[in-house]
């Protein structure tokens, strides 16, 4: 006898959609997985992320970094929002990986924007070797806790 294998993944739904948007939107940093072009290796750092006014996250990042210099040869890239809460088993509190396409972003038109979500990065914010960067959705996987996983496209993330 051959045993079925149950698929994992819900069919999404509108409380997947509010609760994978709600993580964007609540966001202040993600984990950012880029391809290091030198080496083809993946490499994992932690950013600072905002909400743009259109739902698509932003972040404001230097040039000096690698992980800017491996978005600039390959915009492929992941993001991992969401945190863990105080209490509980880490992996039972929802978190959204992303699949993302990076592209700039109108730095001084967004300034305003960004600045409101981290005031502190007016220190920084002009300096000439950083700029803004978008994450275009391309695909995203929520585990909104045991047993709740879903896949949800770009239109399920930015509505």
């Amino acid at each position: 006898m051959t045993e079925r294998k149950t698929d994992p993944i819900r069919p999404t739904d509108d409380e997947a959609r509010s609760m994978a948007r709600g993580l964007i939107a609540q966001a202040r940093f993600a984990a950012l997985g880029v391809i290091d072009p030198a080496t083809g290796a993946p490499m994992v750092t932690r950013i600072a992320l905002v909400p743009g006014p259109d739902g698509v996250p932003l972040t404001l990042i230097s040039s000096l970094s690698a992980h800017t210099g491996a978005l600039v040869a390959n915009p492929a890239c992941s993001l991992l929002i969401g945190e863990p809460g105080a209490k509980g088993d880490p992996l039972t509190h929802p978190r959204l990986t992303l699949q993302a396409r990076a592209e700039v972003a109108d730095k001084a038109a967004l300034k305003a924007h960004y600045l409101s979500h981290y005031p502190k990065a007016q220190l920084y914010y002009d300096f000439g070797d950083f700029g803004l960067m978008r994450f275009a959705p391309l695909d995203g996987l929520l585990n909104g806790g045991f047993g709740k996983a879903y896949r949800l496209s770009p239109g399920d993330l930015i509505g």
